[in-house]
């Protein structure tokens, strides 16, 4: 099963190694969705979404929320966020019966990111 939950901040950005419109400071509405792949557990759950919520919350939406995401990202595109947010959250969801499967960053309705970790990963190597 893959798990799903969302999740919308508001930020700002400039790409300082772009030229065109996006090297000037300007905002996003961001969306993320987060997936975990597993098996429901004994209580028939994947994950508990409050307690997906809380975590992602806290480890990534809080720090993104209204803030200037060069002081987080260097160079903050919507792939360098979603590699960033899939490091925050790897580790701190993965259980016996799951683990982070993918993140989408969504910097407009019709423009976004999917990560998944590992194919990352092998262009690396």
């Amino acid at each position: 099963m893959i798990l799903i939950k969302e999740f919308e901040f508001d930020a700002a950005h400039n790409l300082v190694k772009y030229h065109g419109k996006c090297e000037r400071l300007h905002g996003h509405t961001y969306k993320l969705v987060v997936k975990l792949e597993g098996t429901p557990d004994s209580e028939g759950m994947v994950f508990d979404f409050v307690e997906l919520k809380r975590i992602v919350k806290e480890k990534v939406v809080d720090k993104f929320d209204h803030a200037y995401i060069n002081d987080i990202i260097s160079q903050p595109t919507a792939e360098n966020i979603a590699v960033y947010v899939w490091n925050e959250l790897v580790e701190v969801l993965k259980r016996s019966n799951c683990r982070l499967y993918e993140v989408e960053v969504w910097e407009t309705k019709t423009s976004g990111v999917i990560y998944r970790g590992e194919a990352h990963e092998r262009l690396a190597e």
